[in-house]
């Protein structure tokens, strides 16, 4: 099957939005064993739109179409379809009652335009949205399938994930099973180096994707089975996690702050934490985590010298070593663990940049953590990036300690 991505929006021509979706489509449809093509991005204009997805219904089994499914005058994206088949849009009483039923139990009152989400065409059937007011399309007809999805990044992925790949199964030849091996505080090609014996496997694959907030090890198979496909990955994750040890912090949609929650609550334990370079941000990442109350104390946000000094963390330290020290990040974790009474407190402090400070280079992060059996420090990383880059990459090297610290 030859698949072809089109991605509908004239902000994406303007360079205001990344297309993310169509990375996020391509990596899946790699996994899926559908060979991507194609990928195209188009205005918001029914006329390009129409002639983009004739070029595409010519030469591809499969079109994926994100965007486009709004209820404003510039969302053409069913007009467009209806025009490319020659089939009218008409709205469907179940789908009109369901997205009324939305605006209702919001308390809001539906605009009118919103109507021509309601609508379908003989050749499509609906792919439900419940986190959003736009269902997708499915479309088949004369040996093609065109899948119209929002163009909304959680509602596309959701939709992809729930309606669209179950769907695809009978045309890929077999279930397809994935499992993501999360890993943190090794780079993708240190990962590849490690597990570079395996990466010529065919059934299942593995392949490693840098993520934001980690690198993904991607092990899929295909098999006439679920229960198959499920027996061969699980046999090539035995194989990888020997080989990459303690670095994999979690699986599939775990995250650093997930996991970390998971052990606490465990454990019954609380964190408490005392940031400065992050400026709140490992705090407020902590409390991503539904639940976290359970564990996550609070923090102090002391970016200044003098405030640090006044939360507990001693004079003398900051003196003889400065605010950006190991020594300083040490009395932090103290400082707090003692102030908010936590079983755990973590100390971060380092130059975000981008000036340098006491003859350390920006990035240089000191992060530390005391507990029950005692201190444990890193030196994170020097990077080059943003100021943001750097106080995401210690947000993450932090987390990353405290869960080896909980994992002991």
């Amino acid at each position: 099957m030859i698949a072809e991505i089109l991605s509908c929006g004239t902000e994406l021509l303007l360079g205001h939005i990344t297309d993310t979706n169509a990375t996020y489509l391509a990596q899946s449809l790699a996994a899926l064993g559908i060979d991507l093509y194609f990928v195209s991005q188009v205005g918001d204009n029914q006329e390009r739109i129409v002639e983009t997805l004739e070029r595409a219904w010519q030469r591809s089994d499969l079109v994926i179409m994100t965007g486009g499914l709004g209820p404003t005058e510039d969302d053409l994206a069913r007009e467009s379809i209806s025009t490319l088949v020659g089939e009218s849009m008409q709205v469907d009483p179940a789908l009109e009652a369901h997205l009324r039923a939305q605006f209702a139990n919001a308390h809001i009152s539906m605009p009118e335009p919103n109507i021509k989400q309601a609508t379908l065409i003989p050749s499509a059937r609906a792919l439900p949205n419940p986190i959003g007011t736009a269902p997708g399309w499915w479309v088949e007809k004369d040996n093609h399938i065109l899948v119209a999805m929002p163009g909304v990044p959680k509602e596309m992925k959701r939709m992809w994930e729930n309606e669209v790949v179950p769907a695809l199964s009978p045309y890929v030849g077999g279930i397809i099973f994935t499992r993501l091996l999360r890993v943190s505080g090794l780079g993708e090609s240190s990962i590849e180096e490690r597990i570079k014996p395996l990466l010529h496997s065919t059934n299942p694959t593995i392949a490693t994707y840098a993520k934001s907030d980690a690198v993904d090890v991607r092990i899929t198979a295909k098999a006439a089975t679920r229960e198959e496909a499920e027996r061969q990955v699980m046999e090539m994750e035995t194989q990888v996690r020997p080989l990459l040890g303690r670095y994999v912090f979690g699986v599939d949609k775990d995250t650093l702050q997930s996991v970390v929650g998971r052990l606490l609550k465990e454990r019954k334990q609380t964190v408490a934490v005392m940031e400065s370079l992050t400026g709140g941000l490992l705090s407020s990442t902590i409390s991503d985590v539904a639940g976290s109350s359970a564990y996550f104390i609070g923090g102090l946000v002391t970016y200044a010298t003098e405030l640090k000094a006044q939360m507990g963390v001693p004079r003398a330290i900051l003196d003889e070593f400065g605010a950006v020290s190991e020594q300083t990040a040490v009395a932090m974790a103290r400082a707090v663990r003692q102030r908010l009474a936590a079983d755990f407190g973590v100390g971060i402090t380092g130059i975000a940049g981008p000036d340098l400070q006491e003859g350390k280079p920006v990035g240089t992060v000191y992060i530390a953590i005391e507990g029950p059996a005692g201190v444990v420090t890193s030196k994170a990383p020097m990077w080059r990036g943003s100021r943001d880059d750097n106080k995401r990459y210690s947000v993450l090297a932090a987390l990353n300690l405290l869960r080896l610290t909980l994992e002991g």
